[in-house]
């Protein structure tokens, strides 16, 4: 499935970022060169999850399961073009179909484990999807049943498979000859995920083989190796960890480490006892491992770099990283669209600089430490689509490259208006201008909060309060108010047996020269801050939970 157009394929194939491989071909080099190496390390608590013993599992085996596999799914009639969806907690097996889907010629589509029958059902509906690859249960819910449901409404669906199912797969004999003879191309679309559903649906954003290895690209400015030891926390479902872990393992081979779910006493000990070398983490688990009283004495010496991504990283977290460990962290900002910066060491040294300023990736005149810089194109735009230029100017950040989506999966309607005339893509996301090499992330448009008239990122407030000693996690949003239009909510999860008030949050917060207008006028003291299945926050719940507490005193 070729969704690119000849233009851009000629384009940036004469510019040299996209050539004739494939990750099948990356990964098959390194299964050749080390095949006793291991390859992936499941969950300690994979038995608790799916019922089966943890493993860890060397290069040739994962070859030999991605070979097996996709034969089984070949004959049972999945190939070239066909869209498997797939829904698994994080195990070695999740990361198998990726390679093993993608050496049917098929596309594999990975959806939260959190989803249910409605998500699914559109998914399957949009992409006719030929198969779904799910637990048979998983938490007391029943996945491959909901799999059935939807299956009786959804006439593409032909083939429903187990974890079981999948188990016994692997364990097929390779028919080579068969596989061999599927055209693969590295422009074939290898991903089809799902942005996390905030609008009214996911959107699909597929990306090619190509797109992922110029996006991966970037795992040098980020601290990578080749023969690192990689861990990720998050699911394997998206950007989040596709993109900045298992695909840059495909192109740079080592080990992948896998947790599943969070458990901060575990990541811990996965940290030290498997020796990684890098990983990424959300800021609300950077804080977390911080203020845990176990990490205190952890030899962490071993970690080279980590990078925060889904949100910016507090300043705190950064010097605490650095002071206790001499590790450097670094910063990503990236979509599952493929837009993506890097603010690492290499790039950004400035540690001020480096917890929201990211490289201008394409600036005139300058080298960035990675070669996939120069091809990637950048515009900050005011709220009518015009260029803005000066100085601290704030705008909606417009980014085109070769790791870009085509466009969204089989919805022109939203084309039309999610790129503009050039080909740049709306990203939603405020940045503003810092010089000629530095944009400063500001804050997702939707979550500014405009207290009258004046701007406050919320971002910047959350960081904040996330410093706080007594402070676990953390979440700001704008409530109504009818004479400033929004004033400052914070949300706040103490850390246990800890006690925040709203006066200590303001004393606090004016300790680190906070402005006064930025300060939140109510604190909400509860138990969780809402997450979607990635990881962000889901404000939508928040701001209906003040707005109903407001109404509610009226």
């Amino acid at each position: 499935m070729n969704l690119a157009s000849e233009a851009q394929i000629r384009a940036y194939t004469e510019l040299g970022c996209w050539g004739t491989k494939t990750l099948l071909d990356d990964f098959y080099e390194h299964a050749k060169r080390t095949p006793e190496r291991t390859a992936l390390v499941d969950p300690r608590n994979k038995e608790a999850l799916l019922g089966v013993a943890p493993e860890r599992v060397t290069y040739g085996d994962f070859a030999r399961a991605v070979d097996g596999t996709a034969s089984a799914l070949a004959a049972s009639g999945i190939g070239k073009d066909d869209i498997v969806i797939v829904q698994l907690p994080n195990c070695w097996e999740l990361a198998m179909l990726y390679l093993a889907v993608a050496r049917t010629g098929a596309t594999i589509s990975p959806i939260p484990l959190q989803w249910r029958s409605k998500e699914l059902a559109y998914v399957a509906e949009l992409t006719e999807a030929k198969a779904f690859i799910t637990v048979q249960a998983f938490h007391d819910f029943k996945h491959v049943a909901m799999g059935r449901e939807v299956q009786a409404k959804v006439p593409s669906l032909s083939r429903i498979f187990s974890y079981e199912d999948l188990r016994e797969m692997i364990r097929e004999p390779a028919d080579t000859p068969r596989l061999d003879a599927i055209p693969i191309d590295a422009n074939d679309i290898f991903t089809i995920c799902w942005t996390s559903g905030t609008e009214a649906q996911p959107k699909g954003c597929p990306l090619s083989h190509n797109n992922w290895r110029c996006q991966s690209d970037m795992a040098a400015a980020a601290g990578m190796e080749p023969d690192d030891i990689l861990l990720t926390a998050g699911p394997l479902v998206n950007m989040g960890a596709v993109g900045t872990v298992l695909v840059p393992w495909f192109l740079l081979g080592g080990t992948i480490v896998l947790h599943h779910p969070f458990e901060p006493m575990l990541l811990l000990e996965q940290l030290v006892q498997e020796k990684i070398n890098y990983t990424l983490l959300v800021p609300a688990v950077l804080n977390l491992l911080l203020k845990h009283p176990a990490a205190a004495d952890v030899d962490l010496s071993n970690i080279r770099a980590i990078t925060v991504g889904s949100a910016p990283p507090s300043l705190w977290s950064m010097q605490e990283f650095k002071k206790r460990w001499n590790i450097d962290i670094g910063n990503i900002w990236g979509q599952n669209e493929g837009t993506g910066f890097i603010s690492g060491v290499r790039d950004v040294p400035d540690m001020n600089l480096r917890v929201d300023h990211f490289p201008r990736y394409g600036a005139e005149g300058h080298e960035w430490s990675i070669r996939m810089a120069q091809f990637a194109r950048t515009k900050i735009v005011d709220p009518d689509g015009n260029e803005l230029t000066e100085e601290d100017a704030v705008g909606e950040l417009l980014y085109k490259g070769p790791n870009n989506i085509p466009g969204y999966f089989r919805r022109p309607d939203l084309n039309e208006t999610a790129f503009d005339r050039d080909g740049y893509l709306k990203t939603g996301d405020l940045f503003q201008i810092k010089g000629k090499l530095h944009l400063k992330f500001y804050d997702r448009a939707k979550d500014i909060i405009i207290r009258g008239g004046l701007n406050i990122s919320a971002q910047e407030v959350e960081n904040l309060i996330l410093a706080h000693p007594d402070v676990q996690d953390a979440a700001a949003i704008g409530m109504p108010d009818e004479n400033l239009g929004e004033r400052t909510c914070a949300y706040v999860v103490p850390n246990p047996g800890k006690t925040v008030t709203l006066a200590s949050i303001l004393e606090f917060m004016k300790e680190q020269g906070s402005a006064v207008y930025k300060l939140p006028e109510r604190v909400e003291v509860v138990e969780a801050i809402p997450r979607n299945p990635v990881g962000k926050i889901v404000k939508k719940a928040l701001r209906k939970d003040i707005a109903e507490k407001l109404a509610a005193k009226k």
